[in-house]
């Protein structure tokens, strides 16, 4: 079976933005490879009789419409508590470069 390196790791760990000491990296690579190689011995399970499933709680999903609410608090005061506006609109911080 195929081992995660800590290169991959690694990777990973920037990608969640994880700060991983040594120790962590090594255990977390080590943990990954027994949940992957678990995961590909169910691939020798035999499942030829078996029929497909992708709801197994019998539930379906409740869907509601989406509707405009119109609100009397007027505008300033909704955004009254927000930390920085621009014509309107809750300014935030770029998260993409």
């Amino acid at each position: 079976m195929k081992e995660i390196s800590i290169q991959q790791v690694e990777d990973l760990a920037k990608l969640a933005r994880l700060g991983l000491t040594e120790q962590e990296k090594t255990s977390i690579a080590k943990e990954m490879t027994e949940i992957l190689n678990y995961a590909q011995s169910l691939n020798e399970v035999n499942t030829e009789n078996v029929q497909p499933t992708n709801q197994v709680t019998g539930l379906d999903n409740v869907f509601r419409i989406d509707q405009k609410i119109d609100s009397d608090i007027p505008i300033e005061s909704r955004l009254g508590n927000t930390p920085s506006v621009e014509d309107n609109f809750i300014k935030v911080k770029k998260v993409l470069d």
